[in-house]
């Protein structure tokens, strides 16, 4: 785990209320999926993965979808704490994913926050170019901020807050309890 920084933290959002959000999200998932016998749920790291794991849970359990591909990207622009990192988004490619082929499938990308865009249309770019029949978006928190023309199909909560604030997803094994906290800046 990293330092956490410095502010007021207020918890939005607990691990009961996230366990409600998250199904809501795989029953959203689920009706996109209707019919579909060709599924990829990518995780983007870090905590997108972990999301992508709860997600697929709920859909193998409740909704029956149980041959899905789990996979997970790389990509990073941002530190938690929205400090750029790399003026360009950066993609590390896991090598035993050069060659997948995801034709005929539908991908779900997931990912934490949707901020500006930058990490889910990087994303999306490169598993496009595996030729896959759909791609939809998966978020657990859009703050409605995006620059990019990105999408997000499967929001669960929407935040509006000041650009200056942070939106922390707290998201075992990360950290130890599954919640949203806003951080107000010292």
């Amino acid at each position: 785990m990293t330092d956490k920084p410095e502010g007021r933290r207020t918890c939005l959002y607990d691990t009961g209320q996230l366990d409600a959000i998250v199904d809501d999200m795989a029953r959203q998932a689920a009706g996109l999926l209707t019919g579909r016998t060709q599924v990829a749920i990518v995780g983007i790291l870090r905590r997108g993965a972990p999301l992508a794991d709860r997600l697929h849970a709920r859909l193998q359990d409740t909704w029956g979808l149980a041959h899905c591909v789990r996979l997970d990207l790389q990509i990073k622009r941002y530190a938690d704490d929205l400090t750029l990192l790399y003026p360009e988004t950066q993609l590390t490619e896991n090598p035993t994913l050069a060659t997948l082929d995801l034709a005929g499938h539908t991908v779900l990308v997931v990912d934490d926050v949707m901020y500006r865009g930058h990490s889910m249309l990087r994303a999306v770019e490169y598993l496009a170019g595996k030729q896959p029949d759909e791609i939809r978006t998966v978020v657990l928190v859009d703050r409605g901020a995006a620059k990019l023309p990105v999408r997000t199909d499967i929001v669960g909560v929407r935040l509006d807050v000041a650009p200056s604030d942070v939106i922390e997803c707290n998201v075992p094994p990360y950290e130890g309890s599954f919640r949203i906290d806003l951080l107000q800046p010292a």
